[in-house]
């Protein structure tokens, strides 16, 4: 049995587990798993005994071929909907595929039929939502959020369409805090890669919950990110934390936040972190995605980590990871090789003093 206790997603009524299942795997993310392996990681995630089994997914994921499977996988099992909370993200719809291989994050997402595009206004948001609803027929998403404004802001040409954008994605929120008001959906939330545009568009939403995406992790925890989620905590906003190996790229991929590495400056100091990383945990002998875990669930406003698989028989492992935490030896060998902060250490870890 597990040690683990259900709390409160923030500013919901729901009572969560601290492991959320990510479900890019079921969207073919550098890899095709068989229909039979997609079951079974699916009926591994409900039977590891969290309850509810909160899955998390999104409309890019796959082209929504990620919320096909969750809605197809889970009528198999026959599986109460009470039983199971789905994350959606919205922004991205599906789309004819036009080439032999999608437009958005190329080389990311392996045999799948629909190209997808981003669909952000007060319009868009609910016809992502809608699309979402039937992809995971009879389910449907309690939790929902806008992903990746970050990369939607980004791709604006000048000042005034980054601010046309910006209202864009305001208006998109006005649409999903209308469905929470409405009692359609239970949650609204963000999901971004740059933690800096969930810490902008706070400013001008009303988050019930955020999730980090490769931004808190022992790869990277800026202090002023740090501080933000101090703020959130404050505020009774929820934080999962999500892709804390970055795309796998810690645990030894050849990706890193869903983009080939290349030769440039950057990935070859993460590439030497990665190294360092790795021999300490092996002098140590722990597992690095044990270690990586510990830390992505550290901080206080950290209410669930989400974890995703393409193997079932590794679901139980994950939520053992959850379970474990790391003995100081482990943290004061990361501070000595200049892994982690100092400063993080001292305040969340241990006393380093």
């Amino acid at each position: 049995m597990h040690l683990l206790s259900n709390k409160r997603l923030g500013k919901t009524e729901l009572l969560i587990p601290p492991v959320v299942f990510g479900a890019t795997s079921l969207g073919n993310l550098f890899k095709a798993p068989t229909d039979a392996e997609k079951h079974s990681i699916i009926e591994a995630q409900l039977r590891c005994g969290l309850s509810p089994c909160v899955i998390d997914s999104a409309g890019k994921y796959g082209a929504g071929l990620s919320l096909e499977v969750i809605g197809r996988e889970l009528a198999a099992l026959k599986v109460d909907p009470e039983r199971v909370i789905i994350s959606n993200k919205l922004a991205w719809r599906r789309v004819p595929l036009q080439g032999a291989e999608p437009t958005f994050e190329p080389g990311a997402w392996v045999d799948i039929r629909h190209d997808a595009v981003q669909d952000i206004s007060y319009s868009g948001i609910l016809r992502c939502w809608q699309e979402g609803n039937q992809l995971l027929q009879p389910y449907h998403a309690k939790l929902v959020s806008v992903h990746d404004p970050d990369e939607y802001l980004n791709a604006a040409s000048c000042s005034t369409d980054r601010q046309r954008r910006l209202e864009d994605i305001c208006e998109a929120y006005r649409a999903l805090i209308e469905l929470r008001d409405q009692g359609l959906v239970e949650g609204v939330g963000v999901g971004a890669k740059k933690w800096e545009i969930i810490q902008e568009l706070y400013d001008h939403c009303d988050f019930d919950w955020v999730m980090l995406a490769n931004s808190f992790t022992i790869l990277e925890h800026p202090p002023e990110l740090v501080e933000f989620m101090h703020r959130l905590h404050q505020k009774d906003v929820g934080v999962i934390n999500s892709a804390l190996f970055h795309g796998g790229f810690l645990l030894g991929g050849d990706f890193f936040d869903y983009r080939k590495l290349t030769n440039g400056e950057c990935d070859r100091r993460r590439l030497a972190w990665r190294q360092r990383f790795h021999a300490v945990c092996q002098d140590l002998k722990v597992s690095p995605f044990d270690v990586g875990v510990a830390f992505g669930k550290s901080h206080p406003a950290i209410t669930a980590v989400a974890l995703s698989s393409s193997r079932a028989d590794r679901v139980q492992s994950h939520v053992d990871a959850v379970c474990a935490s790391c003995q100081p030896v482990v943290w004061h060998a990361m501070v000595q090789a200049n892994l982690i902060s100092a400063e993080y250490a001292n305040s969340y870890l241990l006393n380093l003093a």
